[in-house]
């Protein structure tokens, strides 16, 4: 998620760079109001594209590796589970996950557009209502506001009948232009990523090329004098309110009447929103050379150089020890076995088929967990960790560590086997504290009996490996 994130602000900035730098200036303003509308929805879709042509034709010497979560090594005769962090309970900071902040902080921003709305709605129901060509006109008095909000325009009695023609002329613009919803979108994202200060700069220049837009059309219908004095007449007092059109802001002024002014872009100044192209073909690199395929080679010969230093590593001991034990005996024949064409269903093998251990990333069918039935081999490894992580939340008593004055970060490895017949078994535990050790002896013992894992229709031994993490705060 974290990095999913910092792709989208990555993205977000470049898009934004692109705009202020060469775009911005231009009078192609229905163009950039695309771009602003487009661009900060194509970056949180763009980290989620990968092409597969990309990833066949792009050097493995030129791919770019990202940093990687390991759930399960493909050449490990066990499976690595996802550690599962438990604290003790009543402590305020467990609570503090990246989730609950994030989710409290959309709170936060929905409570403050529900208030922005309230006071949209209050001085709507305050105002004398008129209807003019379509539009509602809400009469503030007293005041000398000017903004509108979808199809209502709100002015105060104290603007003077030429101010209130030129600011409806501008207005219905935003009206007609939808403008209104160009901002609410950004609201919406404000909501959700409320931490992301680029979705501000995004809502703050869509903001401004929105005056821009009302004022090359607006004075094309009157007088361009008269429509430049009343910009420099008076400055109108405003709620600071985000999603609304403003004709007023003290700040814009200058821009705008710099804008107006301003003669058309030449059409060959397109060509600079051709910007899009390498930088939308960038991230489509990026995010398509997944190191998967490449990872699975490297590991693959790698794992074959190492395979082949064992063998010879073997061969030297054996020769130094001039025979070997029944129970090496044994390990042998199950080697030979595991890397022997049919070897599950050579008679040959029958007195070792029980000590079978398929390494993960070839086994056909993985142990399922009750509750996990009916799903596909990749839904049931993921159902198989969350109903395991549950497990371990759930039954680990949290009390034998408070009863021990156990403080801080306690780390626990709990080794276990799923055995041919699908129960658990042969359970090592690595930890520090005695207590901490037989109480996960305990938990492994009362995991429920499996669907074993098979290979070729033999059924199979899996060694699995769970992390537990146990934070007891002061």
């Amino acid at each position: 998620m974290i990095h999913y994130m910092l792709q989208i602000l990555a993205l977000q900035l470049l898009f934004l760079i692109v705009y202020d730098v060469f775009l911005k200036k231009e009078t192609f303003f229905n163009w950039n109001r695309i771009y602003l509308i487009v661009t900060p929805i194509l970056s949180m879709v763009l980290p989620n594209i990968k092409i597969a042509l990309i990833q066949e034709h792009i050097p493995p010497q030129y791919t770019f590796q990202l940093p990687a979560v390991l759930i399960g090594d493909i050449n490990a005769q066990h499976i690595l589970l996802s550690e599962v962090v438990l604290t003790n309970k009543g402590s305020f900071f467990e609570f503090l996950t990246v989730e609950f902040v994030w989710y409290t902080g959309m709170l936060v921003s929905l409570l403050l557009f529900c208030f922005k709305l309230y006071k949209i709605i209050k001085l709507r129901q305050s105002g004398n209502k008129t209807k003019v060509s379509g539009h509602t006109i809400v009469s503030l008095p007293g005041t000398n506001t000017a903004f509108s909000f979808f199809n209502t325009i709100f002015l105060g009695t104290r603007l003077s009948e030429t101010q209130k023609t030129n600011i409806l002329l501008h207005e219905k613009i935003h009206v007609s232009q939808y403008h209104s919803l160009d901002l609410i979108l950004f609201e919406i994202l404000r909501i959700i990523f409320w931490f992301n200060p680029l979705v501000y700069i995004y809502q703050s220049r869509m903001a401004i090329l929105q005056e821009y837009i009302a004022d090359a059309k607006a004075v094309s219908k009157t007088n361009k004098k008269e429509y430049y004095q009343d910009l420099l007449s008076q400055i109108f007092q405003t709620d600071k309110i985000s999603f609304i059109n403003t004709f007023f802001n003290h700040s814009l002024i200058k821009n705008r009447i710099v804008m107006l002014s301003k003669s058309k872009s030449k059409k060959i100044f397109q060509l600079k929103y051709l910007l899009l192209l390498p930088v939308v073909c960038s991230m489509l690199i990026y995010t398509s050379c997944s190191q998967d395929a490449r990872a699975q080679n490297s590991i693959s010969n790698s794992s074959k150089s190492e395979v082949i230093k064992s063998i010879e590593n073997l061969k030297d001991a054996i020769a130094k020890q001039g025979n070997m034990t029944d129970k090496e005996e044994k390990e042998l024949k199950t080697l030979l076995m595991l890397t022997s064409p049919n070897g599950l269903k050579d008679p040959f093998f029958n007195d070792v088929v029980e000590y079978a251990e398929i390494p993960y990333g070839v086994i056909e069918k993985v142990p399922v967990y009750p509750g996990c039935e009916g799903l596909s081999q990749e839904e049931t490894k993921k159902c198989f960790s969350q109903k395991i992580s549950k497990f371990v939340a759930t039954e680990f008593n949290v009390k034998v560590a408070e009863k021990n004055n156990l403080i801080g970060r306690q780390k626990i490895k709990v080794q276990f086997k799923i055995d041919r017949t699908g129960k658990v078994g042969d359970i090592k535990v690595n930890t520090k504290d005695p207590e901490l050790k037989a109480e996960a002896s305990r938990l492994a013992n009362k995991l429920p009996k499996m669907t074993p894992g098979s290979h070729d229709g033999i059924n199979v031994g899996v060694i699995y490996e769970l992390p537990i993490v146990f934070e007891i705060k002061k």
